[in-house]
């Protein structure tokens, strides 16, 4: 039986991630309590009684998750490795599972600490996939993916999840490069955004030439950037300065104004949104603009306060559902503390 789950998040944002698992364990009727130090960027969801976490981490729709960006169900024993033959003692124990499995991950916290392991992982990961094929132990057709959580080079916990309820990214980081032209780094959080909110048809499908989009608080246009890559036409609604190699493309037009009185002629196709405003603020914004019909889509962030995160998160996402519903439109949400993210999460709402 596994009786805990591992959950990885921001260092910082512990309580939170551990608040959404047991807010959710407690509604799947699963008795746990939760471990976490702060600043760690590790959450454990210790089962209390003999149920076994992987009935959890199958039944929890991973995409619900905000703060958490992987996850995995083990045992709460912590193996300690030989310096020699560290090899002999994982197989060991992951024969115990009684399964085969997709692929392997290595995972480590998102810490100082944690990222001194980046060299031995990547070392030591050629070698294990080697034995796991040795052995068997691998298949296209598994249904889960094995990891390994090392705390250091020979202390690790050994875990599954779900290929099909999890990050399909290492350890829940997408791996993003800063675009040479872009004019600022919130550009990578909006390329981020769209590769996580939107799969792969759909950002073909949802963002493509022609289309339009009103980017509220732009200056100088890392997220407009994103839109006019991909051959959209921005309206960048700013009182502050737009990168000027941006405005030389004729696809952006910029309007000095206040971002919270500002309307469009006509309805557009995204309304995006990136500015350092009370978040409840901003909820009611964004609330207003779908349910007037201003726009189709949105993505946009929310700035935490210091305190009660995740209840400041929650009551803004229900302000902005009760006000699509009682307008009758149709939509789904997604909010997510992405990698490129701060003291913020970010959102994005589609309505077919």
């Amino acid at each position: 039986m596994l009786d805990q789950i591992i959950l990885l998040c921001r260092p910082g944002f512990e309580k939170e991630c551990a608040g959404e698992i047991i807010e959710l364990a407690n509604l799947s009727q699963f008795p746990a309590y939760v471990q976490t130090d702060n600043k760690t960027g590790v959450v454990r969801l210790i089962s209390s009684t003999e149920q076994d976490t992987k009935v959890l981490i199958t039944g929890i729709d991973f995409r619900q998750l905000i703060f958490t960006r992987q996850w995995l169900a083990s045992h709460k024993t912590i193996l300690e490795l030989p310096e020699t033959d560290r090899l002999t003692s994982i197989l060991q124990h992951i024969k115990l599972f009684e399964e085969d499995f997709h692929d392997v991950e290595l995972d480590y916290a998102d810490t100082n600490e944690g990222k001194s392991l980046n060299k031995f992982c990547k070392q030591f990961k050629p070698h294990l996939i080697s034995a796991l094929k040795k052995n068997r132990l691998l298949s296209a057709h598994a249904r889960w993916r094995l990891h390994l959580f090392f705390t250091d080079s020979l202390h690790v916990t050994i875990g599954l999840s779900p290929i099909d309820n999890n990050a399909s990214d290492a350890m829940g980081i997408i791996r993003l490069k800063m675009p040479g032209r872009a004019p600022s780094r919130s550009t990578l959080k909006m390329e981020e955004a769209i590769h996580w909110f939107l799969h792969t048809d759909q950002q073909t499908d949802l963002i493509k030439a022609g289309m339009t989009a009103v980017d509220l608080g732009a200056a100088p246009g890392g997220w407009t950037w994103q839109f006019v890559q991909r051959e959209c036409h921005v309206t960048a609604i700013d009182n502050g300065p737009m990168d000027d190699e941006l405005l030389k493309t004729g696809m952006v037009e910029h309007i000095k104004t206040d971002a919270f009185t500002y309307k469009p002629d006509n309805k557009v196709d995204w309304l995006i949104c990136d500015m350092a405003e009370r978040p409840l603020h901003v909820s009611r914004l964004i609330a207003r603009w779908l349910a007037d019909k201003q726009c189709q889509n949105a993505i946009f962030n929310l700035k935490l306060p210091m305190k009660k995160r995740l209840q400041c998160t929650q009551e803004c996402i229900k302000l902005i559902e009760k006000s699509l519903t009682q307008e009758k439109i149709k939509h789904s949400i997604q909010a997510k503390q992405l990698y490129h993210d701060r003291e913020e999460i970010t959102v994005c709402i589609l309505c077919p």
